[in-house]
């Protein structure tokens, strides 16, 4: 399949010979999934950038959200003096980015200005950890991501000034697969679709979902690691898209109380030798696979608590589990089942697992790094999986239930020697740090619901 808009540092050196490229951006993901980086001139880039690199502060890598340099990290602080690391272009992801004007766009990995060694903590290097320990196995994995957001009428600035209360959603009924209403917001989808195709995100297609102004835009699925790298630029996209248009975008994975939430839905299979492993024999249900299939959903579904952290990685991402929600509430798995947090689709080379456990507001690099070392522990440890559940997955009160916040979740990933095992100590210390500083900034907040609450009538 052709990948309209993926450049060459030789094609890169045309397009900026002939003016249509002057700016390209050299960028990775921090701890919460956002780009950071640097726009560089592109005949420089060329010159230096290309073959050099560039740096960055440490400190991002233990920054929150406002940019506050956080204490308390090993990795990176104020005794240490907030030194560089190295951003190391991966040249086969330079591509255009087309929503923007003659500019094109690298992912970087994130290397120890010393040692010249990946960074532990960066998402992007602890997701190509698991990648590496699945080719060690003789297994390559394919994945794709569903991604779901909210359009608005407000701009991003609008609805900083009003506090992101009382906005506009772009859609004023129910719409899922509607498709008189998505033609409303043809404007803005129709303009996404097109700019991540040629930006060298291949796109399926946009349908509405089940809250106002809710939409889902599918790519086409990839090799794990392309696929998050798509994930981020399919996000940063649609986010500089909707400003560009005075609205905004929101992937919160739970916007309002009285709404629905937005989820990542992660499909992931494993290949080798150019072969699909998971179709098979075996007969579970009406599922027929193979042990690699039945081990590795063994192994993510065992160790959701372990990891839940890296599927949902904020406060307000356990909002989103709630009953008759869409939203899964216990681990369990079934065929073509939406109330199940483990949904098996497909037959022979497309069978596949997808979890609908990861909201929107997931970073992909440490969601499917995470959903990868588990199916992985699950082939190297044989570990079955619970028998397929038939039926309402939320009227099953003896099922698990996933995690209900993310006090629970940090402390299950802070105690975990699966964790340790498979990301490391420092990894795990590390990101139990940046999950209770997120918790710690929650409890500190005084919210509108305290005030309509509390203010009259304690």
């Amino acid at each position: 399949m052709k990948v309209h808009g993926m450049l060459t540092p030789e094609q890169l050196s045309e397009l900026v010979e002939t003016g249509e490229i002057e700016t390209v951006l050299v960028v990775f993901t921090d701890l919460y999934g956002r780009f950071m980086g640097k726009r560089f001139d592109a005949e420089f880039f060329l010159e230096e950038g290309l073959s050099q690199g560039t740096h960055g502060c440490d400190y991002l890598l233990t920054v929150d959200m406002e940019m506050e340099p956080v204490p308390g990290y090993r990795f990176s602080n104020w005794e240490t003096g907030y030194g560089d690391f190295h951003l190391v272009p991966d040249m086969k992801t330079l591509r255009r980015a087309t929503w923007l004007e003659k500019t094109a766009m690298v992912l970087c990995d994130v290397e120890d200005e010393k040692t010249h060694q990946l960074v532990s903590v960066a998402p992007r290097s602890m997701l190509r950890r698991q990648i590496q320990r699945a080719a060690n196995m003789g297994y390559n994995a394919m994945a794709s991501s569903e991604l779901e957001y909210y359009i608005f009428n407000d701009s991003y600035q609008e609805a900083a000034k009003k506090k992101f209360m009382d906005l506009e959603p772009a859609g004023w009924y129910i719409e899922d697969y509607h498709m008189l209403q998505g033609a409303r917001v043809e404007y803005f989808n129709a303009l996404a679709r097109r700019h991540l195709k040629q930006s060298g995100v291949p796109v399926e297609n946009t349908k509405g979902e089940w809250g106002l102004g809710q939409h889902e835009l599918n790519i086409r699925y990839s090799d794990v690691l392309t696929m998050a790298d798509r994930h981020s630029i399919y996000k940063q996209a649609l986010k500089e898209i909707a400003d560009a248009l005075g609205i905004s975008v929101t992937f919160m994975a739970k916007y309002s109380a009285d709404g629905a939430g937005s989820s990542c839905h992660v499909h992931l299979s494993l290949w080798t030798d150019g072969e699909a492993a998971f179709p098979g024999a075996e007969q579970l249900g009406p599922v027929q696979g193979s042990d690699v299939f039945r081990w590795f959903l063994g192994g993510w579904i065992a160790h959701v608590p372990d990891v839940m952290v890296f599927y949902a990685p904020n406060v307000n991402s356990y909002k989103r589990y709630q009953a008759g929600s869409w939203a899964p509430t216990r681990m369990a798995w079934s065929y073509d089942n939406r109330t199940a947090g483990f949904r098996v689709v497909g037959r022979g080379s497309s069978l596949r697992i997808e979890c609908r456990i990861p909201g929107a507001d997931c970073n992909p690099y440490l969601t499917y790094a995470a959903a990868l070392a588990s199916g992985l522990d699950g082939i190297a440890n044989r570990i079955e999986p619970p028998d397929i559940f038939e039926g309402d997955v939320y009227a099953a009160q003896d099922l698990p239930h996933v995690p209900r916040s993310l006090r629970e979740a940090t402390d299950r990933f802070a105690q975990s020697e699966f964790a340790r095992q498979a990301f490391g100590e420092d990894v795990v210390e590390h990101y139990t740090h940046f999950f209770r500083v997120e918790q710690e900034a929650y409890d500190r907040a005084v919210t509108d619901w305290e005030r309509k609450r509390y203010f009259e009538r304690v």
